[in-house]
């Protein structure tokens, strides 16, 4: 069946990838109320790369490829970085601050991205993406509340929030030190020599963990099983699959935006389903971060 022909199928792709991930992080969200960061990271990345191993003949019909052994290096270092600690510290991130609050902190995926590309590929930035970017870091401070929490609250959510800042950071740099390969090769291969890398340095780091024995048993939980089986199932293969698709029929850009919207569909799901406080300062930063990603996004110069 060809679905090329089907108007804004492109547009509807990449806002179901928002829709499906959201509701893996609500689903990440209970896993992680019994697993471990590092557990639910490994046992993610794992699951969709076998997933990823089949489809990849399916659609190609051999699991052949033409990567330099420079590209797989490049890209099994973007994924320990983008996928194994960036995915580890959003989990830590999320346990700390919940999902409506961590969809506002990782509003600045967008910025991060901007940032890097500044960095390595010379792009620049305009001003009214500046613009955003406040708006967005604005959000975060207001979302965050500090002013209203005690000592420790307070404590756990400055962690919270560092561990979000860094998980965008290492995420956007193990995007960006790839991007020219995501305009030339398979962006399914990619994804899987990327979460290879991921997969690697976790097991690197449960190797050099004196505590890995208890990390791995937490995999055992039961009653956590459901939530650790779907939220990986559907957030590392159903929302590849609708990400690749979105990219494949309509431009970067609009792509880009619309799975941002991800943070909004997390906000409003962690009300419904895990009952979070939707307190004023959390609607207000929800909007000026959504209003400085819309800035950062489509004001690129």
């Amino acid at each position: 069946m060809n679905i090329s022909g089907i108007p804004h199928i492109g547009e509807i792709f990449a806002l179901l990838t928002a829709m499906i991930w959201a509701a893996a992080v609500i689903l990440f969200k209970k896993s992680g109320e019994t697993v471990h960061p590092i557990a639910l990271n490994l046992f993610k990345n794992a699951l969709g790369a076998v997933l990823i191993v089949p489809t990849i003949y399916l659609v190609n019909g051999n699991l052949t490829s033409e990567f330099s052994f420079a590209d797989v290096s490049l890209l099994l270092f973007s994924g320990a970085l983008g996928i194994g600690i960036a995915d580890t510290l959003f989990f830590m991130s999320l346990n700390r601050l919940g999902a409506a609050l961590s969809s506002i902190v990782d509003c600045l995926y967008s910025p991060m991205v901007i940032t890097a590309a500044v960095i390595w590929l010379g792009e620049r930035l305009t001003f009214m993406q500046l613009v955003g970017v406040a708006l967005i870091i604005s959000a975060v401070l207001e979302a965050s509340g500090f002013g209203n929490a005690n000592s420790t609250t307070r404590k756990g959510i400055w962690f919270g929030v560092l561990w979000g800042v860094l998980s965008m950071a290492f995420m956007a740099v193990g995007i960006v030190i790839v991007k020219p390969l995501l305009e030339t090769q398979s962006l399914m291969w990619i994804m899987l020599i990327r979460l290879m890398g991921g997969i690697g340095t976790l097991l690197v780091i449960l190797l050099f963990n004196r505590n890995r024995v208890s990390i791995l048993r937490t995999l055992s939980v039961q009653h956590s099983w459901g939530y650790l089986l779907t939220g990986s199932f559907v957030g590392a293969y159903l929302a590849l699959i609708a990400w690749l698709a979105g990219l494949k029929y309509t431009q970067a850009s609009q792509a880009s935006a619309l799975n941002q919207t991800s943070n909004v569909f997390v906000f409003i799901l962690a009300a419904v389903y895990l009952k979070e406080p939707m307190t004023r300062q959390r609607v207000i930063g929800i909007i000026l971060a959504a209003i400085g990603v819309y800035l950062v996004t489509f004001y690129a110069g």
